[in-house]
C-alpha cells in the first residue's frame, strides 16, 4: 500500500505533451478533408492538415501557423476552396491563400501597426473569387469590428459589408452566392447571452435589404447556415434550449424539439454541430447531460434518429458522402479525427492526438453525478476515482480529491478522455469536474443561476460538490484542493478568499480583480461581467466585494499560481499582488511565471514544468512525496520537505 498522491505512474507530465496534438476546425470539399492540429513540440504552432491515402500531410509550410486572434480567443482560422487553403498567419493576423507547392502569399494590406487588423470566420463565395469574413480593427484606443469582403484571387483592401454593432460572427453565403447570412450583437451581451441573425441580398456596391430573422437580447443565435436548396437554418436557444431551426419552418418550431442542447456557447468563431446530407436529413451532435449524442434529422417529419456510437464527445462535425466527418472521444479514448458511415460505424481514422493509448489499467472513466446544492437545487459534476492497477491506497484512510472549476464561467466541463486528467487519478488522487450553476449544457435557466451571482454560486457548487463526495465516504474532507484557470481560477481564488472548506489551490491565469477585469480586459469581454456581477461602475462596491485582490488577508490556504506574462486577457498584474499578499499573509505559496505564454498555455515545457509544480505543491502541503522525480520550484513560507 502507498499514500494516496504518491502512486507511480506511467502517465507523466512529459506524456501530456510528447507526439500529442490538439485536434480542431474540420473542413470538407467534395472529398477532400483538412483539419486544424495543435502542436505543442513546435511552439503552439496551428497547422492545417489535409488528410490523404497515404496518409495525412501539412497543407501549411513550417513557420506558418494559422490562428486568428479576433475577440482574442480566436476559432474559424482557416477556409478551403478545393485544394487552395485560405488562413490568418499568426504573427501579423493578415490572410493568406495558400496553394498546392506554393509558398503562402498575403491577400489582406499590411496593417498601420503588428497585428492590428485581424480576419477570423473566413468563407469561401460559391466561385471561389471572393471571401467573407470578419474583421477586427485596433485603432489607437479603440476596436472596430465589421464584416468585410476579401478578393480571394488578387486580395487588396477588404469591402465593408456589414459594420455598426459591437460584434459579428458566421458571415456565410447562400449557395448561389446572392444572399448572405451573419450573426450581430452588442455590449453587454454575450453571444450565449442574446444575438441577431441577419440577412441581405449582394448588390453592386455592397448588401441590400438586411432583414433581421431571428434573435433578440434574449434569445441566443448559433451556426447559421445554408442547406443545398437555399435554406437557411440557425441554433436558438427561445425554448431554452439550443434547438435546430429553419427559415421556411412551422411557426418557428424547432425541427426536432429536445431538451437538450445541439450548440456550444460561442467562445470562439467556427463551431460546427450540425450539417446536410445529400439526401436532405441533418446531420446533428447535441448533448443530454454533458454526454454528446450524433444522429440525424429529417427535416419533413421532424424525426431524430440517435445513431449509437460510443462517444462521450463530439465536435467540429461536417459532413462526408452519406456520414460524417468528426473530432470524436469517449470516457476511455482520446480525441481522433474520425471518418463515419451513415450508421455512425468508424470507417477510417485519419489522426488520432496521440499515437499510442493508455492502459486500462491506469484509466478512470467518468461517471456524471448529481448533488444537492444551495436552496436545494442540483448541480452537475464528473466524477472521477483513483485507478492504478499497480498501486493502492492504505486501507485506513480515504484519497485526496482536487476539485476542477472549468473556465468561462459560460463553458462546460467534457466527459471525454483527458490525459491530464488521468495524471492525478492515476496517481491516486479522486478527481471532480464541476458544472456549477451557469455551465452550459444543462439548459438557458441553469446558464441564469450565475447571473448577478459569479463568485457565490460557483463558489458553492465546488464546495458542496466537495462536501457530497466526503458525506459519501469517498474522499478525505480534510484534504481537498481546488484548481482551475481563468474563469476558474477566480472561482478558485474566491473559494480560499472567502471559504474555509478547501486545503489547498492551484490557480491557472485566474481572475483575482473582477474590476480591473471590467475596465482593462479586451473589448470582447469588456462588458462580460455586466451579468455575472453587474453594470460598472453602478456595481463597483460589489465588484470590490467579489474580488479576492482586496480580501486577501482572508485567504485560508495555501496557494499555487501560474502565469503567462503576455496574458492579455488577464494580465500578470492580477497574479502579481495576490503574490504580495500571500507573502504579507505568512501562508505557503509559490508563484510560477512563464515567458511568451499568454491566455492559456501551448508550449510544451510549460505544461510539463505546470503540472509537475503543481503535483509537487500539493505533495509539500498534502504530505506525501511524489514518485516522479520533479525540479523543485521557488516557494515561501513552505513546510519542511
Amino acid at each position: 500500500m502507498l499514500p494516496y498522491g504518491s502512486w507511480p505512474s506511467p502517465i507523466t507530465a512529459a506524456s501530456l505533451v510528447e507526439q500529442a496534438v490538439s485536434l480542431g476546425q474540420v473542413e470538407v470539399d467534395d472529398d477532400r478533408i483538412f483539419w486544424l492540429e495543435g502542436r505543442p513540440s513546435e511552439g503552439g504552432r496551428q497547422v492545417v492538415v489535409r488528410g490523404t491515402p497515404g496518409g495525412p500531410i501539412d497543407a501549411i509550410g513550417e513557420g506558418w501557423s494559422a490562428r486568428t486572434t479576433v475577440h482574442e480567443y480566436g476559432g474559424g482560422a482557416y477556409a478551403v476552396s478545393g485544394d487552395t487553403v485560405f488562413f490568418s498567419h499568426f504573427p501579423d493576423q493578415r490572410l493568406y491563400r495558400a496553394d498546392p507547392g506554393q509558398d503562402p502569399r498575403p491577400l489582406t494590406p499590411e496593417p498601420p501597426a503588428p497585428m492590428a487588423y485581424r480576419y477570423a470566420d473566413a468563407r469561401v463565395s460559391p466561385d471561389g473569387r471572393e471571401l467573407v469574413c470578419v474583421r477586427e480593427r485596433h485603432i489607437d484606443d479603440a476596436v472596430v469590428n465589421d464584416v468585410v469582403l476579401v478578393d480571394a484571387v488578387d486580395g487588396g483592401e477588404p469591402t465593408v459589408l456589414v459594420s455598426g454593432a459591437d460584434f459579428f460572427s458566421a458571415p456565410r453565403f447562400s449557395p448561389d452566392g446572392r444572399r448572405l447570412a451573419w450573426l450581430c450583437w452588442c455590449h453587454p451581451h454575450m453571444p450565449w447571452d442574446g444575438t441577431e441573425l441577419w440577412t441581405g441580398e449582394f448588390a453592386e456596391d455592397g448588401l441590400a435589404g438586411a432583414d433581421r430573422v431571428a434573435g433578440g437580447p434574449d434569445e441566443s443565435i448559433s451556426q447559421p447556415r445554408w442547406s443545398p436548396d437555399g435554406v437557411l437554418h440557425w441554433v436558438s436557444d427561445r425554448t431554452g434550449w439550443w434547438n435546430l431551426y429553419a427559415e421556411d419552418g412551422d411557426s418557428g418550431m424547432p425541427l426536432a424539439p429536445l431538451d437538450a442542447e445541439f450548440t456550444g456557447p460561442d467562445w470562439v468563431f467556427g463551431q460546427s454541430t450540425y450539417g446536410f446530407l445529400a439526401d436532405g436529413r441533418v446531420l446533428v451532435t447535441w448533448w443530454h447531460r454533458s454526454v454528446a449524442n450524433l444522429g440525424v434529422i429529417d427535416p419533413a417529419t421532424g424525426r431524430l434518429d440517435r445513431w449509437d456510437v460510443p462517444f462521450t464527445a463530439v465536435g467540429a462535425l461536417r459532413p462526408y458522402n452519406d456520414g460524417a466527418v468528426a473530432v470524436v472521444a469517449s470516457a476511455t479514448e482520446e480525441a481522433a479525427v474520425v471518418i463515419l458511415d451513415g450508421h455512425g460505424r468508424v470507417t477510417g481514422t485519419l489522426r488520432r492526438s496521440r499515437p499510442g493509448t493508455v492502459d486500462a489499467g491506469y484509466v478512470s472513466a467518468a461517471e456524471p453525478i448529481e448533488f444537492t446544492t444551495e436552496n436545494g437545487q442540483v448541480a452537475h459534476a464528473l466524477w472521477y476515482g483513483p485507478v492504478n492497477k499497480d498501486a493502492e491506497g492504505p486501507s485506513d484512510a480515504y484519497p485526496p480529491l482536487i476539485v476542477m472549476s472549468h473556465g468561462g464561467p459560460t463553458a462546460s466541463a467534457s466527459p471525454a478522455f483527458n490525459l491530464a486528467t488521468q495524471y492525478w487519478t492515476s496517481r491516486g488522487f479522486a478527481v471532480v469536474d464541476v458544472n456549477y450553476g451557469g455551465s452550459t449544457g444543462y439548459g438557458r435557466e441553469y446558464r441564469k443561476r450565475l447571473k448577478g451571482q459569479w463568485g457565490i454560486v460557483d463558489v458553492d457548487d465546488c464546495a458542496n460538490a466537495a462536501r457530497h463526495l466526503a458525506s459519501e465516504g469517498l474522499v478525505d474532507g480534510n484534504k481537498l484542493a481546488i484548481r482551475g484557470g481563468s474563469a476558474g481560477g477566480y472561482t478558485t481564488l474566491c473559494a480560499l478568499t472567502f471559504r474555509e472548506d478547501f486545503s489547498v489551490g492551484a490557480s491557472y491565469f485566474g481572475v483575482a480583480d473582477a474590476e480591473a477585469l471590467a475596465t482593462e480586459t479586451h473589448k470582447f469581454e469588456s462588458r462580460y461581467l455586466d451579468g455575472l456581477i453587474g453594470p460598472y461602475p453602478e456595481a463597483k462596491k460589489i465588484y470590490r466585494e467579489r474580488s479576492p485582490i482586496h480580501y486577501a488577508d482572508q485567504l485560508s490556504a495555501p496557494l499555487i499560481l501560474f502565469q503567462g506574462l503576455e496574458d492579455k486577457v488577464v494580465p500578470p498584474d492580477q497574479a502579481e499582488v495576490m503574490v504580495e499578499a500571500l507573502r504579507l499573509r505568512g501562508l505557503p505559496f509559490a508563484y510560477v511565471p512563464f515567458e511568451g505564454e499568454q491566455h492559456g498555455f501551448r508550449r510544451a515545457e510549460t505544461i510539463v514544468r505546470s503540472i509537475e509544480a503543481e503535483l509537487w505543491f500539493y505533495g509539500r502541503i498534502l504530505g506525501f512525496d511524489p514518485a516522479d522525480r520533479i525540479e523543485q520550484i521557488r516557494g515561501e513560507n513552505l513546510p519542511p520537505a
